[in-house]
């Protein structure tokens, strides 16, 4: 176990520099050039090739790619282009609201996936089954923007139950925070809750098809022991591994809904900085998203241990 926990680690470690060495990249081939856009359009050649080099963007890539390096490695993530500020104070103001509704949204898509995904491997070939997987195809399908503007529509416009947009902080009041966060949950949760429960089922239905499970039912377990304490154990690594690699459409689907519902969080920020040609804000969000993506699915990868007694070496 210890040599497999080595392992993942190492292989966390080279993969983080991989994806360094990709954003840094990506964003200085890509097309556009940032002095440009912070000169303006009445701007001279001199202006820009001044500005250009003030940002130090006239040195050769491996040079800007040490020293971005180095920054990065002390807590340095630069400073903005257009406001002069810090990236993470301004990854820090916008992170409550991402934070926030990241949170409610995998705690309900966890809950609500797996249980559903449970109940219709229970109820396979029932009329629950397949109202339940109607309901799974649906939601992994719909796209996450059309959910939003449909629950707008009806819980806003129509009803007035709830607020169209925006977002307020929880230190405001809990009921306040909770109010303005329900619709933008339950938009982004929908494809979440679709997915989990369908892999959960699978996953499920494989287990309850063993031998085992004949065994005991013949024995006399109860319906409880049989689903949760043999069944479900035995399935939960891919659920463990869908959970994971949710986390991975978690970032897209943040920025869209952010956009939708008008939540100043990290996605918002992203779309600005994209806007702006802000090369700092963009290397530092994405540094520091993918760095949580590996690190969560490192946490999967251990979990492993947990759950599979296969993995003891």
């Amino acid at each position: 176990m210890a040599t497999y926990i080595l392992h993942r680690m190492v292989s966390t470690i080279a993969v983080t520099a991989m994806v360094g060495v990709f954003v840094f990249l990506l964003l200085r081939l890509a097309p556009g050039d940032p002095a440009a856009i912070i000169a303006g359009d009445t701007a001279t050649p001199e202006m820009i090739a001044g500005i250009r080099e003030q940002l130090g963007l006239n040195d050769p890539l491996p040079f800007q790619f040490v020293h971005w390096a180095r920054s990065i490695l002390s807590g340095d993530f630069g400073t903005s282009i257009f406001t002069g500020r810090p990236v993470l104070q301004l990854i820090s103001q916008r992170l409550e609201p991402t934070i926030s509704l990241s949170i409610l949204t995998m705690t309900l898509s966890v809950t609500i996936g797996v249980s559903f995904g449970i109940l219709a491997a229970w109820q396979a070939g029932g009329l629950v089954d397949r109202i339940l997987t109607a309901f799974a195809t649906l939601g992994f399908s719909v796209p996450v923007f059309v959910v939003g503007f449909f629950l707008i529509y009806v819980f806003a416009i129509r009803t007035h139950w709830l607020p169209v947009q925006g977002y307020q902080p929880v230190d405001h009041g809990f009921r306040p925070w909770l109010v303005h966060l329900i619709l933008p949950t339950v938009t982004l949760s929908l494809p979440y809750i679709a997915f989990i429960a369908r892999i959960a089922r699978a996953s499920m239905l494989e287990v309850l098809s063993e031998d085992y499970m004949r065994t005991a039912a013949a024995k006399g377990a109860s319906s409880y022991a049989m689903l949760f304490h043999h069944a479900l154990k035995n399935a939960g690594v891919p659920i463990l591994t869908v959970i994971g690699l949710s986390f991975a459409g978690l970032i897209g689907g943040v920025v869209i809904t952010e956009t939708v519902f008008n939540i100043p969080g990290v996605g918002r920020l992203v779309v600005d900085a994209i806007n702006n040609r802000d090369y700092p804000i963009i290397q530092g969000v994405l540094i520091l998203v993918s760095g949580l993506y590996v690190l969560i699915n490192l946490a999967v990868d251990i979990s492993y241990t947990l759950v599979d007694p296969r993995i003891r070496y």
